[in-house]
């Protein structure tokens, strides 16, 4: 039977029919039981078999999606009531709350992306809906083909991908904890991490040598600022060739382990997937006996180019493949490696349209995992099974420790063997921003343990946006500072004084909160339950909740922040759940430093500021910081054991619950219950009681004693209160931000200390760099929230050129704010700027969008003739105005340009294509239009055909260029060269 809908006549909506599996609220539906049978094999469920074999209950589906079969799509909706919240779909930017966003699970490289980018690193294909009640249904479509998950519309999940996939759901259960905790079951929960993963990371693209390593290692340590690992970035390899040192800069990787393991650091080395193709390279070599290579469509191994030049790549769907890379690895240990960083491997492949390998190459699965399939199939989970094959291969090295893998790419159900990050972000406050809201929606998709490159990866941080996101990144699951070739030194002493002094404080929060977030990760272990959650989990019936983004809890702990770059976190009021929320700190308060809270009601314990994770021990003094609800009662609970390997799954631990109670005036805080095998250590407690406005009672005893605090009188307590906010006021009053623009003496680069100028009105918001060739940086179509444009400050973007030489003068130089006007009664929004190109000439420009046709970005560029000299006749030297703008493909197998040239041809030039020119009577008759066959829209380039002489479309890695030149002439002031173009998103059918 045909279960396509390929017949393109689709069918009309039916409900989805239904079974209960895997336990009490989780429901697998299908389309019928045709496509049932259909369904190829899980790979997000930890155990595929629990996804077919259904259980007996009386349960039925609270809510249950209609189906429609439409050209070669299986479309699912839901449709829930107003008011019902939508988050999750994985890694993705933008806005916390989903509702008005669609996105594709298509794992790409996406360097710089924005708010609006569609696909990014990983593929989540779940939506955790939480209903105006509180009460929380999470929806998984599981497949591994590429998926819209369209929330455009309030209340409704539209899920559309190639047939026949099923829908998981979850619940409605009554809190989104509860789901979440149901979804592990299916999908397992975050590996064991080791207790060192959870201190600090310190990165670069790349420290050079193993000299620069220890200089990093030991600074550090000199400084006295925490941190526990560093990482070893491509350039350590022999030419890119993984699994091999380069004998000049790295000659001894065993020695350089060594002395950081003496220093107490870790070192964490990256592993890509393509191995170069090199007749004498051990790795080429062995994996070609082996026949470990994705295939292309006709049998032969596939080449793509990466960073080593032409590679093969493992076919890690396949268990000889996954054995043959795991055995690398384990030998690969050998040298000291304490964990490895698998990237690139969406995968990634250079000098394509797509970033990728084509998907029509072959690859030979196991049965369990679907068999053997194209690379559409199987594209999503590459990375995935990657990171399981490097986990397994830590496991064969060594059964004593946990193993730690990073990776780039992912799936749901990742976090079972890896770690992840957010990708190449930015250094700027939006991406600082976002960056909380990623962490978060990673956690609410399964992946507990994520977090960014603290700093930005791309681009210059300043040292106020440096030292505010470490304030920030020292509370997220995952903490790493990273940063790109060729920007400044992005390491937390390299802002100046003041900034090191703000990440010194906030480091040393994180390494005394250790014993709380290492508890948070074993509860996550152990029940799926997020470790960094949205504060709406606190009360998930209050609406307030659930849109706020510059906060976050870690279990009871409440981290409130800025993200505008002239406002400490003290200068914003926080949005709090009800109840008892008590601000205290580390007696470290600065304006860069986000606000804690502690929730009434918990106890959480605290450690020493340890300078690395192998200082500590378990006879250091614990603190229990205690915050009672208003019946004057809290409870928390302690995990501990070695930190790694695995004694903890033979009761080699030790879990102790905590509670204090109020009776009286006297607070009794005492071991109320205890698991696990280990003996209590004999160690001192400090017993912190929050009162409020950063107040709080001391107390002291041993550990496993009953501790009493007497409480004193009311009229003390509110004045201990009292003078305690005071003292916070005339404290933050007489701290300041740190400095936005300061630099140390010789550092480059002073690109990110200047906001970029933002035009935002009607449909387009832009953001444009003046000083950098008037680049415009961003251009977002608001209504679809698709980005079309996105870049690097220096390059790509849209840029201009004053001659026919690709990137000749216009694209570099400081060009000058003219005039600039802000939307006004029946006036438009616009920005005119100019740029000296030398020799009497200037190029200018004006932004603009209008008020009566708000649908449109129009810009006016010219050539003008200012200071020409006599001797030349009042002429210029040959000049020709190029409009190079570089344009994003969210999906580039879909993307094509269309236009009817002058002669009257119609043409569709897809990026197959290569580089086209277009002059004469082919040229498009005044518009072309960039279309995304995926998204139904087209981005339209309408413009004079009489200023312009000739059109080019270049496709590249992910981008195309569509080019308007003028001709080449000189010009004088009577006679500039001027293109007057303007761009309109409209829906393609």
């Amino acid at each position: 039977m045909n279960v396509s809908g390929g017949d393109g006549s689709g069918t009309a909506p039916s409900d989805m029919i239904f079974e209960p599996i895997l336990e009490g609220g989780v429901f697998r539906f299908d389309c019928s039981v045709e496509h049932r049978k259909a369904a190829f094999p899980s790979v997000s469920f930890k155990n595929s078999k629990h996804r077919e074999v259904p259980i007996p209950t009386h349960i039925v589906p609270a809510f249950t999606p209609t189906f429609s079969l439409f050209q070669e799509q299986q479309v699912v909706t839901f449709v829930f009531s107003p008011g019902t919240s939508f988050y999750g779909t994985g890694e993705v930017g933008g806005q916390l709350e989903r509702t008005g966003k669609r996105v594709f699970t298509w794992n790409t490289d996406a360097w710089g992306y924005g708010p609006g980018t569609t696909s990014l690193y990983q593929s989540h294909p779940w939506v955790l809906a939480v209903l105006p009640t509180g009460e929380t249904l999470g929806v998984l479509a599981d497949t591994t083909r590429k998926c819209e998950i369209d929330l455009r519309k309030e209340g409704v999940i539209r899920i559309i991908s190639p047939p026949s996939y099923p829908i998981i759901t979850f619940g409605p259960f009554s809190t989104p904890t509860t789901v979440l905790q149901s979804l592990s079951h299916a999908v397992g929960t975050i590996f064991m991490p080791p207790k060192w993963a959870l201190g600090y990371h310190q990165c670069r693209w790349s420290y050079m040598s193993d000299k620069r390593v220890a200089e990093i290692a030991k600074t550090f340590r000199d400084k006295k600022i925490p941190s526990d690992v560093i990482w070893m970035d491509i350039d350590y390899m022999d030419g890119f060739r993984c699994f091999t040192f380069d004998k000049e800069r790295f000659p001894d990787p065993s020695a350089l382990a060594k002395h950081l393991h003496n220093n107490g650091f870790k070192a964490i080395w990256m592993l890509d997937p393509g191995i170069k193709q090199e007749e004498g390279f051990d790795v080429y070599d062995s994996g070609s006996t082996n026949d470990v290579w994705v295939k292309r469509a006709d049998g032969k191994p596939f080449i793509g180019e990466v960073w080593p030049g032409p590679c093969v790549f493992p076919d890690y769907t396949n268990s000889k493949a996954r054995s043959w890379w795991a055995n690398l690895v384990k030998d690969f240990i050998s040298n000291g490696v304490d964990g490895i960083w698998n990237d690139m491997n969406e995968p990634a492949v250079f000098k394509v349209v797509t970033k990728t390998m084509p998907e029509n190459n072959i690859h030979r699965g196991d049965n369990e995992l679907g068999g053997v399939q194209n690379h559409s199939h199987y594209h999503n989970v590459y990375g995935m099974l990657m990171a399981r094959s490097t986990y397994e291969g830590m496991e064969l090295a060594d059964k004593n420790k946990r193993p730690f893998v990073l990776t780039r790419a992912g799936f749901i159900g990742s976090q079972r063997y890896a770690a992840t990050w957010t990708g190449d972000n930015l250094s700027t406050w939006e991406h600082l921003h976002m960056s909380i809201s990623m962490v978060l929606q990673l956690g609410l998709s399964g992946q507990p343990l994520s977090g960014p490159d603290i700093g930005g990866f791309a681009g210059n941080a300043t040292p106020r946006l440096f030292g505010r996101w470490m304030g920030v990144g020292a509370m997220f699951p995952f903490c790493r500072g990273h940063s790109e070739a060729g920007t400044d030194n992005h390491e937390p002493w390299s802002f100046g004084e003041e900034c090191e002094e703000v990440c010194r404080a906030a480091l040393r929060r994180r390494y005394q909160l250790l014993p709380h977030f290492y508890t948070l990760f074993y509860i996550a272990h152990t029940t799926g339950a997020p470790v960094a959650a949205p504060i709406f989990f606190a009360d998930p019936k209050d609406p307030r909740l659930r849109t706020v983004e510059n906060a976050f809890l870690l279990g009871s702990l409440l981290i409130h922040t800025s993200t505008l770059s002239n406002q400490g976190s003290h200068e914003l009021q926080p949005v709090l759940p009800r109840g008892t929320w008590l601000r205290f700190d580390f007696e470290d308060s600065h304006p860069d430093l986000p606000t804690l809270y502690l929730q009434g009601g918990s106890i959480i314990a605290l450690g020493p500021p340890h300078l690395h994770v192998e200082e500590s021990s378990l006879s250091d003094d614990l603190t229990l910081l205690v915050s009672l609800d208003e019946n004057g009662k809290a409870v928390g609970l302690l995990f501990e054991d070695d930190g790694d390997g695995y004694g903890y799954r033979e009761g080699g631990y030790l879990i102790t619950h905590y509670i204090a109670e109020r009776q009286s005036s006297i607070i009794t805080v005492k071991i109320f219950k205890t698991e696990g095998e280990w003996q209590r250590p004999k160690r001192r407690i400090h017993i912190q009681l929050l009162l409020g406005g950063g107040a709080m009672l001391d107390a002291w005893g041993m550990d496993g004693e009953t501790i009493q605090i007497q409480m004193p009188p009311e009229s003390e307590v509110s004045a201990l209160i009292s003078t305690s906010n005071e003292r916070f006021t005339l404290h933050m009053e007489n701290t300041k931000l740190i400095p936005e623009k300061e630099m140390l003496h010789g550092q480059k680069g002073m690109e990110l200390s200047r906001e970029p100028v933002e035009l935002n009105s009607g449909d387009w918001k832009l953001n444009i760099v003046p000083w950098i060739g008037g680049r415009i940086l961003s251009m977002t179509h608001v209504p679809s929230g698709v980005q079309w444009l996105h870049s690097r400050i220096e390059m790509s973007g849209y840029e201009e050129y004053s001659g026919t030489e690709y990137r000749s003068a216009g694209c570099t130089e400081e060009y000058n704010v003219i005039e600039r006007d802000l939307e006004q009664a029946g006036e438009e929004e616009s920005l005119i700027l100019e740029g000296d190109v030398g020799g009497g000439l200037v190029l200018r420009r004006k932004i603009a969008i209008p008020k009566d046709n708000p649908r449109l970005v129009q810009i006016t560029s010219s050539i003008e003739a200012r200071s020409v000299g006599a001797g030349s006749g009042g002429f210029s030297r040959l000049v020709c105005l190029r409009v190079h703008p570089t344009f994003c493909l969210m999906h580039p197998t879909e993307s094509f340009v269309s236009f009817t040239s002058i002669d009257g041809t119609k043409h569709e030039v897809w990026p197959d294509s290569g580089e086209q020119l277009y002059q004469g009577n082919n040229l498009p008759h005044g518009e072309w239009m960039l279309v995304d066959k995926s998204l139904n829209l087209g981005l339209v380039n309408r413009f004079d055909v009489s200023q312009v002489f000739k059109c080019s479309i270049h496709w590249d890695c992910g981008t195309v260029n569509l080019e308007l030149w003028s001709e080449d002439r000189p010009v004088s002031k009577e006679s500039p060269l001027k293109i007057e173009h303007e761009y309109e998103v409209t829906s393609f059918p």
